[in-house]
């Protein structure tokens, strides 16, 4: 098995980079059959944009804090455990953002899709699903939409539901919704196309951001999930991915 190591540039990783290069071999990425990546969340996050068109697998080792995306670290036996590990095919959300020039940016999250007000005035937002007006008016600090994986990250901060990986859902969060003053967002199938529209954006200016890209003074935002993109994750046996989703929906 030929490894391309991906470290991130803190200490700790580097030092594994180091290590683990000499116990196993670093290869290049054209010829190797697996990616391992050495950190955090942050790192993995960044390492599945970085290789989005590459089409390998991903197995990270946490030199982070919580590690959700990652294995724990161990040195030992690497090679078996990527070999036993159970595969996660995972599906990027894809953002086409307009800002007040005109310019149109385009983005993916692995996480999520957020839109966030830019200043101490509330965002006023319209919400389409499926080209429908399914909200008018939305008063708010903000409102995301997230993958499953997603989910688990700033979506629950916000108080939004946890979607386990195999229910084809994404879920639609607001960030202090004024008004509707209860309203607490929507589950809406994987296949839907969701546009936000920014009311009044030069007196309530609006950003967006996709993951770490982002993008302000927006007017319009169309979000749908990219089915076209793909990555595969790899994780332990003894702690995969839909393990990690139960425990967190249960977390204490």
């Amino acid at each position: 098995m030929k490894i391309y190591f991906h470290a991130s540039n803190r200490k700790r990783p580097q030092e594994a980079f180091q290590e683990l290069s000499k116990l196993y071999g670093h290869h290049p990425i054209e010829g190797a059959d697996v990616i391992v990546v050495l950190g955090g969340d942050g790192a993995m996050l960044r390492a599945l944009h970085e290789f989005t068109d590459i089409s390998l697998p991903i197995y990270g080792l946490n030199l982070g804090t919580l590690g959700f995306l990652l294995n724990e670290y161990k040195k030992k036996n690497l090679i078996d455990r990527i070999s036993k590990a159970h595969k996660h095919e995972i599906h990027p959300l894809k953002m086409v953002a307009t800002d007040i020039h005109g310019k149109i940016h385009e983005h993916i999250a692995y996480n999520e899709v957020s839109l966030l007000r830019q200043t101490h005035s509330s965002a006023k937002i319209m919400i389409f699903v499926n080209g429908e007006v399914r909200m008018p008016l939305l008063v708010c600090d903000g409102i995301m939409l997230s993958s499953p994986v997603g989910s688990t990250a700033y979506n629950s901060s916000a108080a939004g539901p946890i979607i386990p990986l195999s229910a084809n859902i994404l879920p639609l969060t607001p960030i202090s919704a004024f008004r509707p003053r209860r309203w607490a967002g929507a589950l809406l199938p994987n296949t839907s196309l969701v546009r936000f529209e920014i009311i009044n954006s030069s007196e309530r200016p609006v950003s967006a951001s996709a993951d770490a890209n982002e993008i302000r003074d927006i007017v319009s935002v169309d979000i749908c999930e990219a089915r076209e993109l793909s990555s595969i994750l790899l994780f332990d046996p003894e702690n995969h991915l839909e393990e990690r989703i139960y425990q967190e929906q249960f977390a204490p």
